[in-house]
């Protein structure tokens, strides 16, 4: 079957509307956290991940993963699954427009594990563009000081920045696990290892949701999903160099629905801290390979 052509706006703007509800997704998952705490958050919602996903893949009967592939899904599923809930844990203690600007490091950080575990080799744009993003986390933690942060707050940062490290292990495997997998395979088994990795604590940690939960839950999985297929439809139709951009607003969307949602503001310190990670980021990957895209929601 022949793919019609779709112009390059159109690409652009259903990977737009993907970000745009994956904020959205992040803002029912740190109102769940500060519920019931991150771990409960990410269980559940994984849970219910599996159970919309794995439907979909015993409807259309596709085989069981190959050892190979079996082993990249849990490798990643715990890269993934330590990152997504040190990131609502974190979340859960900073405003979601600073949260997600510290997750705009992962790309950067990628680019280095990929010259360490693939054999790629590590350009001077990328050296350059890690210093200006640096520069950039500075900014953002010397806001925090002018603001007399709490320890809470340095604590969340802290652990978004090292979410951050695991997400880029995460891309890394991604690019591996791209190779003998589909998208959907992908997303099944990485929720189904992380739910699996935190039910083994659940009898202790695990907070059974409330009855006016469930809905969340069920949402941020259904948006999540919903995200996936949109970013994964935009990036099969248009260039990764074209689409890559439209991964920044997200900034935007988290500091639309921090404000609305929690009542936070965004300081002059977050947004400059932003712009210098983000100016870094594109710095670092100008002329680099195009890097496959985590599925949203992993």
């Amino acid at each position: 079957m022949t793919r019609t052509h779709t112009p390059p706006a159109v690409a652009f703007a259903a990977a737009s509307a993907g970000i745009a509800i994956y904020s959205c997704m992040d803002a029912l998952m740190k109102g769940l956290s500060i519920a019931s705490g991150a771990y409960s958050a990410v269980l559940w919602r994984s849970v219910a991940g599996v159970l919309l996903t794995g439907a979909v893949f015993l409807a259309r009967r596709q085989p069981w993963p190959e050892r190979q592939a079996l082993r990249l899904h849990v490798l990643r599923g715990l890269a993934a699954g330590l990152s997504v809930l040190l990131f609502f844990w974190g979340l859960v203690r900073v405003p979601m427009a600073q949260g997600v600007a510290l997750t705009f490091l992962s790309p950067l950080i990628a680019l280095f594990l990929a010259a360490a575990m693939l054999g790629e080799r590590i350009r001077r744009a990328a050296i350059l563009g890690s210093l200006v993003a640096a520069v950039g986390v500075l900014v953002i933690a010397w806001g925090q000081a002018q603001a007399g942060a709490s320890s809470e707050v340095v604590l969340g940062a802290l652990a978004i920045v090292l979410a951050s490290v695991l997400y880029a292990y995460s891309l890394i495997l991604l690019r591996q696990q791209a190779q003998v997998a589909d998208p959907l395979e992908v997303t099944l088994f990485t929720s189904l290892v992380i739910g699996v990795l935190l039910a083994l604590g659940a009898p202790w940690l695990a907070v059974w949701p409330a009855s006016d939960q469930l809905a969340p839950i069920v949402g941020s999985a259904v948006l999540g999903s919903i995200s996936a297929l949109l970013l994964a439809w935009s990036y099969g139709r248009a260039e990764a160099q074209v689409l890559a951009p439209v991964e920044y607003t997200a900034f935007v969307w988290a500091a639309l629905l921090g404000y609305l949602v929690f009542d936070e503001r965004v300081s002059p310190f977050t947004i400059a801290g932003a712009l210098l990670i983000v100016g870094g980021c594109l710095v670092a990957v100008r002329g680099a390979s195009p890097v496959p895209q985590s599925e949203a929601g992993a």
